[in-house]
């Protein structure tokens, strides 16, 4: 009787296996897979900033190749279950910083669900004709939905966001986040087929062409693809430049609680910018064009508090120069998380509302669920904040600045709006004040210098408490400041009105990329269900 090949989706029986020496080692042999996939989870986190060790995501990948290929899908929703744990419980551990370990334990919890189906989907694709293709395309699928569900979903984590360092990072002006981070994963289970294959021929003395072809392909497209790319980065100017003045307050304490001295945190910004204004005077500053002050530098409402607003002229006129100032608004009973753009001699003369704003930061999903299990959860966010509906784009010193608040630089609609609508900069005026000394702020930083090569935009990052920075289009930060000081930062940069592939593409390579990861699970899937037939003949 001929052997038949074992279904798609169910582990292969078929080979022989070698007997483990006892029971106990067995047992360990058994563990191996999960404990592989939970260290490699940890690694892909090692990969991400502050670290720039960008390169340990392809090892983590080899890894996860090497736990999930051939095995159920059973099996591989629990293996990508420990890999998502591994990699999304450290990542974001800074959740917890103020609040306690309880949601930042649910938060990766819940998150590290979609990297379980993805890990079932691999299983049942690695049986396939060239398996790291369909295999990288099911990550970005899985990436996909989390940037969407559950509450306007959580792109946190993305591969992308830990590449700014990376070989790879020139791909994010050909198609984006999904594109860049597509070519890490692929390269990364390309690299275990490339030493399965070696393995095998080492032992058998035969190469398999085919399953040889298909890992060196994997390996080597996205290393040609990112060289490729490279002309598509550049920092040079298009439309002149301009001289950015970006401002960093500080807070009077870290924590939930900085907000608590509202009024000094916005006395600490105008402070900053009259010392700036001061050195601009004697010669020893650059006059600015404009200023970029961060989210919250005003949690006093300027339009309805007239200290406020004294404060912040005074700040405009001393410097001279339009400032983009972070307010809390209160207007038609909605609560607004706005930035303002305020004239020297006329005041304020235009705004943006955050549209994409934080789920149990500045709105509260289920209030009512949530307050049965802890009411204290309910009190921190007391008022939802509203969302705003338009792009926001500033004129400021004949300069059209896009303006993307904070936690918008996870998501990439939010941050092509604004090239789209016109933006020939980019400014991410942020407040990492409530997660104290953590990576959080790091992590930010290279989702910001993502954006810049993946728009070909300066991107300033204006911050409370730090880390304030200025990035060049080519993704290198020329200034930056450190952490609770402050600080002011100058610099001429670069203006630029071309779009790159990415920016015209927008979702279409995510679409693209899903589809091929939809088309080769239907094929494993269908590919099962012959076996299993020919096999009950």
């Amino acid at each position: 009787m001929t052997a038949t090949a074992p279904p798609v989706g169910e582990p292969d029986r078929t080979q022989p296996r070698n007997t483990p020496a006892s029971p106990a080692a067995a047992r360990l042999l058994r563990l191996l897979p999960a404990a592989v996939a939970a260290l490699c989870g940890v690694l892909l986190y090692v990969s991400f900033p502050p670290r720039t060790l960008w390169w340990l995501a392809l090892p983590a990948f080899a890894g996860l190749g090497w736990a999930l290929r051939g095995r159920g899908w059973k099996a591989g929703l629990g293996l990508g279950y420990l890999f998502g744990l591994g990699f999304l419980l450290p990542l974001l551990v800074w959740t917890g910083v103020e609040v306690g370990p309880g949601p930042w334990l649910a938060l990766a919890a819940i998150e590290a669900v979609f990297v379980a189906l993805v890990g079932a989907g691999v299983s049942v694709v690695s049986r396939l004709p060239g398996w790291p293709l369909w295999a990288a395309a099911l990550w970005t699928a899985g990436e996909a939905a989390r940037a969407r569900v559950p509450f306007e979903g959580f792109p946190w984590g993305k591969i992308a966001f830990g590449q700014a360092d990376g070989l790879f990072l020139p791909l994010a002006a050909v198609g984006g986040t999904p594109v860049l981070g597509f070519a890490v994963v692929l390269c990364g289970f390309g690299l275990h087929e490339a030493v399965r294959a070696a393995v095998r021929a080492r032992r058998t003395g035969r190469i398999r062409r085919s399953a040889a072809a298909a890992a060196l392909l994997s390996v080597a497209v996205p290393v040609v693809g990112a060289l490729a790319a490279r002309p598509l980065v550049s920092a040079e100017a298009e439309d002149g430049t301009a001289t950015v003045a970006v401002i960093q307050g500080n807070v009077p304490r870290a924590g939930l609680d900085f907000n608590a001295q509202r009024r000094a945190v916005l006395d600490y910004h105008a402070r900053e910018t009259e010392r700036l204004a001061a050195e601009v005077e004697a010669g020893k500053a650059d006059r600015p064009d404009f200023v970029l002050w961060p989210e919250n530098s005003s949690d006093i409402d300027p339009f309805a508090n007239a200290d406020a607003r004294a404060v912040i002229d005074r700040a405009a006129t001393a410097i001279g120069a339009p400032i983009s100032v972070g307010g809390v608004v209160e207007r038609d009973g909605k609560l607004l998380n706005e930035q303002i753009l305020w004239d020297p001699a006329k005041g304020p003369v235009d705004t943006y509302d955050k549209r994409q704003i934080q789920p149990f930061g500045e709105y509260l999903p289920l209030r009512s669920l949530i307050g049965a299990i802890n009411d204290e959860w309910t009190s921190m966010v007391s008022q939802d904040f509203s969302r705003g509906t338009e792009p926001g784009v500033f004129t400021m010193a004949g300069t059209e600045v896009g303006l993307v608040t904070c936690y918008e630089a996870a998501f990439d609609w939010a941050v092509r709006s604004e090239v789209t609508d016109g933006a020939q900069l980019i400014s991410v005026p942020s407040n990492n004040a409530t997660f104290d000394r953590s990576e959080m702020t790091y992590q930010q930083l290279a989702m910001s210098r993502v954006r810049a090569v993946e728009h070909s935009r300066t991107v300033t990052v204006p911050v409370t408490s730090g880390v304030s920075a200025i990035i060049m289009p080519d993704g290198r930060i020329t200034q930056k400041t450190g952490m609770f000081v402050a600080d002011s930062l100058v610099q001429e940069v670069p203006l630029r009105s071309s779009q790159t592939p990415a920016t015209r593409l927008g979702v279409a390579p995510e679409i693209v990329l899903v589809l091929v990861a939809a088309g080769g699970l239907g094929w494993a899937v269908a590919a099962g269900v012959r076996g299993r037939r020919a096999g009950g003949v």
